[in-house]
């Protein structure tokens, strides 16, 4: 069966100011596939993702999303190629009401999920529908960043730290939602500190240290690179 390369990062090298964050980055992942980024804070894996949406300083190199190049293309533009970025920060609006929230971004391509699905998928955020951003807890704003983006139609979803900080029970529902959207035939991007969280779920693990890949590994091999894994992240 062909397989389809969904993103496609060559020699990617990104900037803030003077700063040289990424070292000429390599990697790609393919359609329905799971990909998570480890590394300790600082690695460069967020920088990755936010070059991958063109909000880095200055960025050089190839980034390809199904093919088409994006080096050139502003943030905007890239979004509209099918891509959802959640960032660690989440950025809800403390004034509106979480449907306020929900119903925000534009559609950017066909097949978003409706408001409906969406509630199906988190339940908390159907009791929790007119309340306001600021009253929602930390778990309850993370489902609301991820649900924000469901709705668009994007179909690779760049993930950034969505576990942190969160108690156990909801970080359980997040690892469900990653399952659930895998099945559905999403393409997920994971930035994650939280190794138990994202073990069970990537199909590929890449790890980075100083802005490059110097790791890369299937789930299959994850067992024998556990303890090379744990000296790489300091777990």
């Amino acid at each position: 069966m062909a397989v389809n390369r969904f993103l496609e990062v060559k020699n990617l090298h990104g900037w803030y100011g003077e700063s040289h964050v990424l070292h000429g980055v390599n990697f790609h992942v393919d359609e329905g596939e799971v990909v998570t980024l480890l590394g300790r804070n600082g690695a460069g894996r967020t920088s990755t993702l936010r070059a991958i949406m063109g909000l880095i300083g200055s960025r050089k190199g190839s980034i390809k999303v199904r093919g088409s190049e994006t080096m050139g293309m502003s943030t905007h533009r890239i979004a509209r190629l099918g891509i959802g970025y959640c960032p660690e920060e989440r950025g809800i609006f403390s004034s509106l009401s979480a449907e306020e929230n929900l119903m925000l971004p534009p559609t950017l391509a066909e097949g978003g999920m409706s408001v409906e699905q969406i509630y199906t998928m988190f339940p908390n955020l159907r009791e929790r529908s007119q309340s306001q951003g600021t009253r929602l807890s930390g778990g309850e704003q993370q489902m609301l960043a991820v649900a924000r983006i469901l709705r668009t139609g994007a179909r690779l979803l760049l993930l950034d730290e969505i576990s942190e900080g969160l108690a156990p029970v909801i970080v359980q529902k997040l690892a469900e939602m990653v399952t659930t959207l895998r099945r559905q035939g999403y393409t997920i991007v994971m930035v994650e500190q939280n190794f138990r969280f994202a073990a069970p779920l990537a199909d590929r693990f890449l790890v980075m240290e100083h802005g490059e890949m110097i790791q890369e590994f299937t789930q299959a091999e994850l067992p024998s690179r556990l303890e090379r894994l744990h000296e790489y992240l300091g777990v």
